[in-house]
């Protein structure tokens, strides 16, 4: 017989980080965090009776998003897949799937395989992992399907860019936009703030930077014994995401970059994720990541890496041309790199490879 608890604070999993910048770290997520967060989950996806969800998210990854519990509580089906095969997905979603949940990556692998086209009715679809672009957004509403960013970390599943009313009335490339944005603290979340390094709120304006902090029902008890690293991500009493985002004026967050990944380049800031948006709104685009390398004159500048769509052709200085048109010209990439992208195995793009090759012999510490 399983003893009953004795507090809702005991352990109930244990999470390891992707490692896409350094050893993987053992997250503990607790009963009532795990508990608050399924609910959340099940009310924002929601799931019902009737719902098929289809497992193309590891269970192994952050609890599955804490879905295991949710589809539990909402007495869903659940529908499981050994492997993401593209063509088997897409019959699936036509068989009657209603709901699932997949990193952008996933979702860009979908899109490119012959099988995709237009679904007969609406499939829910949750993406996180990365922020998404507004670009991948547009398409996969364009192929029905209905859906939500979320955003979090293993340590803190957290935010919902749940839609305004009347959003659905805009444009589809401005509502993509805002579809885009990392948005509001989940139902049962807590709080969630964009500090200055004074651990100070940053103006709601858009615009001005600082660091996602968050506190509250979800977020992670520490790491598993290594109590060094857990003191350094609650300083302050607020759990330190990295990541770095602005606030806009209605309250919703939106990220520009994790920390480490900011490119300075001549002391101008360029955001990773602004650059890497502007690459895949090219029509030949597939995918694309987005790093430092070092230049002479400027410290260091942008360069994509870029996997192309199948049966489609650019050029670097296509690439390059096209980004000067949507972006300030000092961010656009300065060198273009084609091929694959090198990922974990939960989709996540392993940067740090990228910029292991490109700083060999500088001085620039690799994370």
């Amino acid at each position: 017989m399983t003893p009953a608890l004795e507090s809702e604070d005991e352990p109930i999993t244990i999470n390891y980080t992707s490692g896409t910048t350094g050893r993987p770290k053992g997250v503990i997520y607790h009963h009532r965090g795990a508990y608050l967060n399924a609910l959340a989950m099940a009310l924002d996806h929601r799931l019902t009776a009737d719902s098929q969800y289809l497992w193309t998210l590891p269970m192994f990854h952050c609890d599955g998003w804490c879905f295991p519990w949710a589809t539990a509580a909402a007495g869903s089906c659940n529908v499981c897949i050994p492997r993401i095969e593209p063509e088997r997905v897409w019959q699936l979603f036509r068989e009657g799937i209603t709901h699932f949940c997949a990193a952008p990556t996933v979702c860009t692998m979908l899109m490119a395989s012959p099988a995709a086209g237009r679904l007969p009715r609406k499939v829910r679809l949750f993406t996180a992992g990365a922020p998404p672009s507004p670009t991948l957004i547009a398409r996969m509403a364009e192929l029905n399907f209905e859906i939500d960013h979320v955003y979090g970390l293993t340590e803190v599943p957290f935010t919902i860019a749940v839609p305004a009313p009347g959003q659905d009335r805009l444009p589809s490339a401005e509502r993509a936009a805002l579809q885009a944005r990392q948005g509001f603290a989940n139902v049962c979340a807590g709080e969630v703030r964009v500090v200055d390094e004074e651990m100070n709120d940053v103006p709601a304006d858009g615009h001005a930077m600082g660091e996602v902090v968050m506190r509250g029902n979800v977020v992670m008890l520490g790491y598993f014994r290594d109590p060094d690293a857990t003191a350094k991500a609650f300083h302050g009493g607020w759990f330190h995401s990295g990541d770095l985002a602005v606030r806009h004026p209605d309250g919703a967050i939106e990220l520009r970059d994790r920390k480490k990944d900011i490119i300075i380049s001549g002391g101008e800031n360029i955001s990773t994720i602004e650059v890497e948006q502007a690459v895949v709104s090219h029509p030949a685009v597939l995918e694309a990541a987005v790093i430092a390398i070092p230049d002479e004159r400027w410290g260091e500048v942008p360069k994509a890496f870029v996997t192309l769509a199948e049966g489609k052709q650019a050029t670097a200085d296509d690439i390059i041309q096209h980004c000067k048109g949507v972006l300030a010209h000092f961010k656009a990439p300065k060198q273009v790199e084609f091929g694959p992208l090198p990922k974990t195995s939960t989709g996540k793009v392993q940067k740090y490879v990228l910029r292991e090759k490109e700083w060999r012999g500088h001085s620039k510490r690799i994370h």
